[in-house]
């Protein structure tokens, strides 16, 4: 499976962005989807998970109620929605597929889980 995420961009404080990552490969409806974010001298952090059915999302704390995770299957893509940006959003975010073989409600927050991971990109919130 390759990931290929895009959509990452300089914004001011309060602009939205809209992350978007293509499956090719083993189609993506087969995965948990999920972003992931690591800012500068960070590690690498959860931000948003979708299950194979898109029944299941989970956020991280800092993002609930801002970021939106979708995906449309028919496409093999996922997509991240983020509204509201803050100074403290920049990082580079990756999308992550996997694991294979879960039930298609699950949907996984720590990355040790994901087996594919896409070449991230950057997202600069300026102040």
């Amino acid at each position: 499976v390759q990931l290929q995420a895009s959509g990452g961009g300089l914004v001011q404080t309060g602009g939205s962005l809209r992350l978007s990552c293509a499956a090719s490969g083993r189609t993506d409806s087969s995965f948990p989807m999920g972003w992931f974010r690591q800012a500068l001298g960070k590690e690498r952090e959860f931000v948003a998970v979708i299950s194979q059915r898109a029944d299941k999302r989970y956020y991280a704390d800092s993002v609930r109620g801002r970021f939106t995770i979708s995906r449309d299957n028919s496409k093999n893509t996922v997509y991240l929605q983020m509204n509201s940006l803050e100074p403290a959003d920049t990082a580079v975010y990756y999308c992550a597929a996997g694991p294979s073989g879960v039930s298609v409600h699950y949907a996984p927050r720590s990355h040790r889980e994901f087996a594919y991971w896409g070449q991230g990109t950057q997202v600069t919130v300026s102040s």
